[in-house]
């Protein structure tokens, strides 16, 4: 990879990172489906502008409905009910577990045996965090937050037949079938009158929050991230989304003071250490691009 490829990745990571902690002060003002809704109707506003790819609509939907609507209406509902953004960060990047294993199951790529050693270890992990639920977190939040992985793995994998179209038009478009089902949500769950009070009543630190999350995180950061996956193997890419959990446990430190005990940051140190072994680790065959 090129110095300023190599410095895309560095900054896409650093963003993502940042952006659980804009989440979680949008979170104080917005409820989780309309924040979820507000961020990607924000990246959406390109799709004004852009024709649509040539991508089935079947296809945009359900890629949509997992990689987006699913993945981050999870994870702020279960910062919403009380999920640490620190540990958040790093579970959904368990992702890349839960992608390796569908991969298997649906195209019989199999991992190799180091990837079944990082599984194992981040599996571990996993476990090791949910021993922690209960002091300051709920099982239920934990639940919860799990879909997101889940859907992200799913997402990943739905990705691949549409590799050849343009990434910022595709992730345009995806944000605008993930905007319209979750702003529909809101105004069935909150009502049409909370939901323009909740929006007209945001404070200047919530909107700029929503306009990094909406326009830079999801927008910006998530077009370079496919632009460097196009141009590059996913073997020197992916690697750089590792940067993520420690970016979004420093931050949470700084501006929530949050704290990780010994059991859950042996957990954390684990979810990662297996993560790195996965990726890093060479597959017999053909190996899922991790987006």
């Amino acid at each position: 990879m090129k110095p300023a490829d190599v410095c895309i990745a560095v900054m896409v990571a650093v963003i993502w990172g940042l952006a659980f902690v804009a989440s979680r002060i949008a979170l104080d003002e917005l409820p989780p489906e309309l924040m979820t809704a507000l961020r990607f109707g924000i990246a959406a506003v390109p799709c004004l502008f852009l024709r649509k790819p040539k991508v089935s609509w079947p296809l945009l939907i359900a890629i949509s409905l997992n990689l987006f609507l699913g993945q981050f209406l999870a994870q702020s509902i279960a910062i919403a009910h009380g999920m640490p953004v620190g540990l958040t960060s790093v579970i959904v990047q368990s992702q890349a577990l839960f992608t390796i294993a569908f991969a298997a199951i649906i195209f019989g790529e199999w991992p190799s045996r180091m990837q079944m050693v990082g599984i194992g270890i981040a599996a571990i992990g996993l476990l090791m965090i949910s021993g922690t639920v209960g002091h300051d977190f709920s099982a239920g939040a934990f639940a919860i937050l799990m879909i997101s992985p889940i859907c992200f793995a799913v997402g990943n994998l739905l990705l691949r037949p549409a590799q050849g179209a343009r990434m910022f038009d595709l992730f345009a478009w995806l944000c605008l079938c993930a905007a319209v089902p979750l702003f529909a949500l809101s105004l069935v769950t909150l009502g049409v009158k909370p939901t323009w009070q909740a929006l007209s009543q945001m404070s200047m630190a919530g909107i700029a929050c929503m306009l990094f999350v909406g326009a830079v995180s999801t927008s910006i950061a998530y077009w370079q991230w496919g632009r460097l996956l196009r141009d590059h193997p996913a073997a020197q890419v992916v690697p750089f989304a590792l940067l993520v959990p420690f970016v979004g446990s420093a931050a949470s430190s700084i501006v929530f003071g949050e704290r990780f005990g010994p059991l859950r940051l042996a957990g954390m140190a684990a979810v990662i250490g297996g993560i790195a072994i996965m990726l890093f680790s060479r597959s017999p065959q053909p190996q899922t691009k991790i987006a």
